[in-house]
């Protein structure tokens, strides 16, 4: 096996990586997250210098994943076994629209699931092959953070003005209650249609949700 994926069976903390709905059949040795900021260093007429503190930029993420060429013991397979043409085929999938980005942490010795999610763009994938690496192949992926957005056209004509539009066509905001027992996956399959939708609802409601994985009955949530 490659140098620095290491899959361990032990009582230290277990991942698993997802790119969309695909599971990294070799959880990477390690993830690094850049949190970029966007301040401005300036010079003052007076020969000092400031920092002008701006709002965090974009996230990015990288690391280095073995694509298995054979169905090793230590490898995740929920759907079956996936051949290292269909991983590389799903990689080339996921460049053209965002996705979501989720690394779910077990702590030792089992327990409730810690879950990150980001939602992201594909910006880079390398897949090396190595002949002294047989069938195996080694894929490093660089990600961005996406975020939303939406622009509108308007065009603005001579001595025209700006009706306000009334109240009652004022757009509609759906909210849900939680009640004892909910979970954001359980919420996602009833109002959604599918449960691994959860992770919009918890971009929704991030100033409301600091952990997907723990919500509390009387919370408000806004759904998407």
């Amino acid at each position: 096996m490659r140098q620095g994926i290491v899959q361990k069976e032990d009582d230290t903390m277990a991942y698993g990586i997802f790119l969309d709905d695909l599971q990294l059949p070799v959880t990477p040795g390690k993830i690094t997250m850049r949190h970029k900021n966007k301040n401005q260093t300036v010079d003052l007429i007076n020969g000092e210098e400031i920092n002008l503190l701006r709002a965090e930029g974009l996230r990015e993420i990288s690391f280095d994943f073995l694509i298995p060429g054979a169905p090793y013991p230590f490898a995740k397979y929920p759907d079956g076994v996936l051949s290292a043409g269909e991983i590389r085929r799903k990689l080339e999938s996921l460049k053209t629209a965002p996705f979501i980005f989720t690394v779910d942490r077990v702590p030792p010795g089992g327990g409730e699931h810690e879950y990150e999610s980001i939602k992201v763009s594909l910006e880079d994938v390398a897949i090396t092959e190595d002949a002294d690496e047989g069938f195996d192949m080694l894929a490093s992926v660089r990600l961005k953070q996406y975020t939303d957005y939406r622009a509108k056209a308007a065009e603005i004509r001579d001595g025209a003005t700006v009706k306000p539009r009334p109240a009652e066509s004022a757009p509609v905001v759906n909210t849900y209650t939680v009640v004892s027992g909910d979970c954001l996956w359980n919420i996602a399959k009833r109002f959604l249609g599918d449960g691994n939708r959860y992770t919009e609802i918890y971009e929704f409601n991030r100033d409301k949700i600091a952990n997907p994985s723990l919500i509390y009955p009387g919370q408000v949530l806004t759904m998407p």
